[in-house]
Order: C-alpha cells, then structure tokens, then sequence
C-alpha cells in the first residue's frame, strides 16, 4: 500500500478583481442616477443584472473554489443585492407585483447596512482598500435608507456622490489587484 500524499496546486485566478471591478462599476452608474446627472434608465438595470449582478455571483463561486468564505459570502451576496434591486424595480412595471413604499425600501437598504456592517468588521484583518469600500459601504446604505424613509430628496442625492466614492474605491482595489499581479509588484497599493 503506498502512504504517498498528493497535493494539487491552485492555478485557478484571483476572482476577486472581477467582483470588486462588477460591484464597483455599478455602484458608480446607480450613483450617477441618485447624484441627479441622469433618469433611472435601462443602462443601469442591464448593469444590475449582467455585471453587478451575474459577474458578482461568478466571482463568488470562484472564491468558493479558492477556499475564501469572505470573498464567497461578500460577492454572491451583493451579485444577488443587484439582482434583486432590478427586480424591485421592474417587476411593478411588469404588473407582477406592487411597488415597494419607502418605508420598504429602507427596510431593505437598512438590513443591507446591517449585513455591510458585519462585513466590514471582517475586513479589518483585510487590505485598507477593501476597509473603504466596505466602509463607504455601510454609510451609502445608511444615508439611502434614511432618505427612503424620511423620503428627503437631498439626502439621496447626498448619498449619490458618497456613493459615487464607494464605487470608485472598488474600481481601484479591483484594479490594483489585477495591475499588481500583471507586473509582478506593487503598482497600486492596496494597503
């Protein structure tokens, strides 16, 4: 009988650089619409379904595949927040179901900032980077459900340009992530 152990060796890539680039993209396009510098349109709920929504639960899987429970719970969870977003858009427009009240939606948003909250806590044994987006996170849910349910037009359009902050600082983590490994060194620092 022979007592040989075999190890295989993980050449799978780093999918965290597409959840964070799917999730960060996004953010910025909705955060666009709540700065006020466009109508909520069809650009941002295709957006919502195909790259922060379906590209984010890839890359969850993925990091599924590399054994990392943070990046499996934060990507699957926040690709399906998209999807589920689009729906709570387009599915009273589709006659399938009432509108949810602002009451509802900042129900939704406040649970979410909630979740983002927990979250965060585990990145503070993480990069920097990924502690501001986490961190923009949890104050872009709290000023979108307050403004929800204290349905204060300026504190949503606050919240987009915080937002649009958090988006970007998922774009540069996701991109730092992928320069980084391209050349080998420390291009971008992610802290």
């Amino acid at each position: 009988m022979c007592n040989e152990t075999m190890t295989i060796r993980d050449n799978t890539a780093n999918p965290a650089p597409l959840g964070l680039l799917a999730f960060g993209m996004t953010t910025v396009l909705l955060n666009l619409h709540n700065a006020g510098l466009y109508e909520l349109n069809a650009m941002i709920l295709a957006m919502g379904i195909f790259y922060g929504g379906t590209a984010q639960v890839i890359a969850g899987i993925m990091e599924w595949k590399k054994n990392n429970t943070f990046g499996t719970t934060a990507f699957i969870s926040y690709g399906f927040f998209w999807l589920t977003l689009v729906a709570l858009i387009v599915l009273p427009k589709l006659g399938l179901a009432a509108p949810a009240s602002s009451m509802a939606m900042a129900s939704f948003l406040g649970l979410w900032g909630i979740f983002t909250l927990l979250m965060f806590i585990g990145t503070l044994k993480l990069s920097r980077a990924l502690q501001v987006v986490f961190g923009t996170l949890v104050v872009l849910f709290a000023l979108l459900a307050i403004g929800d349910a204290t349905e204060n037009a300026l504190l949503k359009q606050i919240a987009g340009y915080e937002g649009l902050v958090c988006g970007f600082s998922a774009i540069y983590a996701g991109i730092a992530q992928v320069l980084n490994e391209v050349y080998k060194k420390t291009v971008l620092p992610l802290g």
